[in-house]
Order: C-alpha cells, then structure tokens, then sequence
C-alpha cells in the first residue's frame, strides 16, 4: 500500500533474484480499512515510493486509482472462516474481506507466476494461502521474512505516524516478543509466559494491547500449550498512542 520500507524492498530483491519481470502494485485499499480515521491518516509517498523503485530496477508499478479497481461497489464478500474470528479477524471485522478481494483482484489484472508477501503479516499470509488454494489461483507464493529496524521494531509503513516517544514505545512489542520466546525455550509454560508478558510490558503508560496469543501459524489455532515438536508463532497487536501496531515472531527449537 505504498510508504515503501526496506521490508518491502526485500520482496522486490526476492522476486529480481527469482523472476524475468517483476511488478509491483501500490494502491491504498479502502475496502480493507475498518476503521476510516486509520484510512484517511495512512501515509502516502507515491513519489518517493517510485524513485525507490526505479533504482531497484523494478519493471512496471500498478498503482490503479479506486476507481479503476471498483467501477461499482463489490457485491461479492469473501469469508475465510475461522481465520475470521480470531487476533486480526476478531479485532478488525471485515478487514479480511477486503484483502482477500483487493488480491484476487490482483492476481487476475497482474497474472504473476509467483506472488512475495511479508511474515510480518503472518495472518494475512494465512488468508492469502487459502486464497490461492481455494480459488485455484495459478500461481506460487514465497514469503519474505520480517525486516526490523537496527533496534528490533518491525519495518511497518505505520511507524511513520509514531513521534519520537511514541517511537521508543514501540519497542514493547519485540521486546515482550523476544522475552516470550526466550522463556518458552528455557521450558516456561505458555499460560504463565502469557500472565507476565501481559502484566509486565502492556500498561497503559507503554501501549494499549489487543492481543498476544501462541497460534498454529497455518491454520491461526490459538494454542494453551506450547508444543516443541509443532509450530508455533507468537503473535502481537497493540496501540501505540493512535497507531496499531503488529508483529509475530516464530518459535523454533
């Protein structure tokens, strides 16, 4: 959706390295936005976003005008089940709709033969694979890991909204991340690890919490026991000041 960071430019690196031609769309969909105060304030830098581009050597952008990707108002609602109800699901009704459509969209205006998305969005991910397997979309996905700044936050085109306190603030999130990871490693069980990440590093003073849930990170089960021998990912979403905020990390052992 444009603000391009140096995450999203790992997906063009990932594509040139893989692909003859790579494309890249911008385009700020208002269909996947719940809530319209974060639509409005969602930064836009088309101009800076297209010299980064350029000198990455991407081949084409699409950067479609709202008009041109909705002629009409879609009569058609994607729900994808249980991936509805829970973190982002629960917390952002509707908002998978919008990306499944906007994608699908996509993928038939585009025709790409392989598609790169970020792990920073793990759940979205999840939304995309069923996507592309229930509609029989002809196509690969590759998923591109988080990238983080020098100091742990993740890359994310919200960070720009943050000012400088609120900016330090945000650290809480890679920081409750990394302790939860740390102390499932060392043996801790996960209903303890959760009560002191959540009485620890979310008070009001430091960010405003949503969610912080071990899940499957395929089917997004939330998980009441940390299994070594199963995949596992930590997910995160919290307010800083007025600007959501999410991260995930995976647990590997």
């Amino acid at each position: 959706m444009g603000a391009l960071h140096q995450g999203h430019l790992d997906l063009v690196e990932k594509s040139k390295s893989q692909m003859e031609i790579t494309v890249v769309s911008i385009f700020v969909n208002p269909t996947q936005f719940n809530n319209p105060e974060d639509f409005k304030k969602y930064p836009i830098t088309l101009e800076k976003d297209l010299e980064k581009l350029e000198s990455y050597g991407v081949d084409y952008v699409f950067n479609p005008t709202v008009e041109t990707m909705y002629p009409s108002k879609p009569g058609l609602t994607l729900n994808f089940g249980e991936l509805e109800t829970v973190l982002e699901g629960r917390f952002r009704p509707g908002h998978f709709n919008g990306v499944g459509t906007v994608v699908a969209k996509l993928f038939h205006i585009i025709k790409p033969q392989t598609a790169y998305f970020g792990q920073k969005d793990l759940q979205q991910v999840a939304v995309i694979k069923r996507l592309v397997r229930d509609l029989s979309f002809d196509l690969d996905l590759e998923v591109v890991p988080t990238r983080r700044e020098e100091d742990g936050l993740a890359m994310s085109s919200r960070n720009l909204r943050l000012n400088s306190e609120e900016r330090k603030q945000a650290l809480v999130l890679v920081e409750a991340l990394k302790t939860a990871q740390s102390q499932l490693e060392s043996g801790e069980s996960w209903q303890k690890v959760k009560a002191q990440i959540e009485s620890k590093f979310f008070r009001m003073d430091s960010g405003n919490l949503e969610y912080f849930e071990l899940v499957d990170p395929d089917t997004f089960e939330l998980k009441e026991h940390f299994d070594p021998n199963q995949k596992s990912s930590i997910c995160v979403a919290a307010y800083i000041g007025e600007v959501r905020l999410i991260d995930n990390l995976p647990i590997i052992l």
